[in-house]
């Protein structure tokens, strides 16, 4: 079980790091133009970031600032209570 375990683990740090290295691959392609992401994108993102929280965010390479992905989860909250 343990072994499985290890194996899984390698695993997703691999992927981990692919994924990191296709983020950078693609903020260099973006260069200096802005990322234009839906609304539902935004979500997504916002969601994902609020569990890892700004510490984790901001030692992560990532298409957009820690401060603007918890600045959208705070745009979506504040949204969703002025429809309530």
């Amino acid at each position: 079980m343990a072994w499985f375990a290890m194996l899984q683990n390698r695993r997703l740090m691999q992927e981990n790091e692919y994924l990191r290295s296709e983020v950078r691959v693609l903020r260099r392609a973006l260069g200096k133009r802005r990322l234009l992401l839906t609304v539902d994108e935004r979500r997504e993102l916002a969601e994902k970031a609020l569990v890892l929280g700004r510490k984790a965010l901001a030692g992560l390479v990532s298409i957009v600032t820690a401060d603007t992905v918890l600045r959208w989860h705070r745009e979506l909250v504040r949204a969703k209570w002025a429809q309530a």
